[in-house]
C-alpha cells in the first residue's frame, strides 16, 4: 500500500521539443516520472530537435510517434499515461481540442495541464487588442471544464526570456545604459520565471492533490517587481543612473493601437502586466488559486536580480 502510494505517476508532454515543453521533460526524467513524448514524425529531421530528442531519449524519455491531428495516435499515446501536459505554443492552443476529445475517449487521465504558462486568462481583460490571445485560452479552460477532465492550470506570468533581457524595452535586444522608458507610474508589479524553474514547479503538482481543479500561480519571492525597482536593480548593478521616460497610459494605447499585429504585441503585454497589474491585482487564495512558492519552498528558482547578473 505504502509503495503504491509513492509510485511517481506516468507523464505524456505535448510540445516536447519547444523551449518550455523539453524542459517539462527534463523535469519529469529527474523527478523520477515515466515520462513519454508525443513526436510528429516531421520532427525528426530538424537537426535541433533532433539531438534534443535524442538527450531525452538517452535519458530515459519514451518517444511516441504522432500529431494533435491523428486521432488514433493521440489515444494510444494517452492510454499508458496518467497524466498529460501540453506546451504547444500559443499559435496552436485551440490545437488542443482534439487533444482534449482524445483525453475524453481514452478515459484514463488523472490530470490534465493545458498549454497556457502565462497570465491567467481569466483574469487578463484587454478589450481584444490581444487578437485573441487570452480569450483563446480561456476557450481551453471552459471545454476542460465541460467535459470533466481533471486539470491544473499553470499561471507563471511572463518567462525570464521575454521582456527581461531588454529591461521591459519595446525593440531592444539588451538593457538601457542611458535612458529607459517607464510605462504608467511604474509602480505596478509584474512577474519573470526562468522556463526551467516554471517545469519543476509544474511537475510537482501532477500527484499533488492540493492542485487539483486549482490554477497554480508562480509569484516567488524575487521574481516580482515593478518597473520603477527593476530599474533601481539594474541602475545599481551598472552603477548609473539612467534618464527616464514615462510614458502614461493613454499614449501607451495610441501606440498599440499605431502599431499593426503582431508587432505590437509586446506593447500590449507591458500593458497587460505594468499598467493594467493583470498578473498581481489579486490574491492568490482569495481567487481559489494556489501559489507555487508557498506549496514547495524547496524548490530552488533563479531569482531576477540573479538573472540580471548575466546581461552585465
Amino acid at each position: 500500500m505504502e509503495e503504491s502510494r509513492k509510485a511517481k505517476s506516468s507523464i505524456l508532454i505535448v510540445g516536447a521539443t519547444g523551449r518550455l515543453g523539453f524542459e517539462l521533460a527534463k523535469a519529469s526524467l529527474q523527478a523520477s516520472h515515466p515520462t513519454f513524448c508525443l513526436i510528429r514524425s516531421s520532427t525528426f529531421s530538424d537537426a535541433t530537435k533532433s539531438r534534443n530528442l535524442q538527450f531525452l531519449s538517452d535519458s530515459g524519455a519514451i518517444l511516441l510517434q504522432g500529431s494533435l491531428h491523428d486521432e488514433g495516435s493521440l489515444v494510444e499515446a494517452i492510454k499508458q499515461v496518467k497524466i498529460v501536459i501540453c506546451a504547444v505554443n500559443s499559435k496552436q492552443v485551440l490545437d488542443q481540442k482534439p487533444l482534449i476529445s482524445a483525453i475524453k475517449k481514452a478515459g484514463c487521465i488523472e490530470r490534465f495541464i493545458p498549454s497556457e504558462f502565462g497570465l491567467d486568462p481569466d483574469k487578463t481583460c484587454i478589450s481584444e487588442m490581444d487578437q485573441g490571445f487570452y480569450s483563446r485560452k480561456s476557450e481551453i479552460r471552459r471545454l476542460v471544464e465541460a467535459e470533466g477532465i481533471p486539470y491544473t492550470y499553470v499561471s507563471c506570468n511572463f518567462f525570464m526570456s521575454y521582456l527581461i533581457p531588454s529591461l521591459v524595452q519595446p525593440g531592444l535586444k539588451s538593457p538601457p545604459r542611458d535612458k529607459v522608458t517607464i510605462f504608467g507610474d511604474g509602480n505596478v508589479k509584474g512577474v519573470f520565471m526562468k522556463e526551467r524553474d516554471v517545469a519543476a514547479f509544474t511537475i510537482s503538482t501532477v500527484d499533488d492533490p492540493r492542485t487539483l481543479n486549482k490554477v497554480l500561480y508562480l509569484r516567488p519571492p524575487g521574481n516580482v517587481y515593478s518597473m520603477n525597482e527593476l530599474v533601481e536593480i539594474w541602475e545599481h548593478k551598472i552603477g548609473k543612473q539612467l534618464e527616464k521616460i514615462y510614458v502614461s497610459e493613454e499614449d501607451l494605447l495610441k501606440k498599440i493601437k499605431e502599431t499593426p499585429y503582431p508587432d505590437n504585441m509586446e506593447m500590449v503585454f507591458i500593458y497587460a502586466a505594468f499598467v493594467k497589474g493583470f498578473q498581481t491585482c489579486f490574491e492568490v487564495e482569495a481567487s481559489g488559486g494556489v501559489e507555487g512558492s508557498v506549496l514547495y519552498p524547496h524548490l530552488r528558482y533563479t531569482t531576477i536580480t540573479s538573472y540580471l547578473d548575466t546581461l552585465l
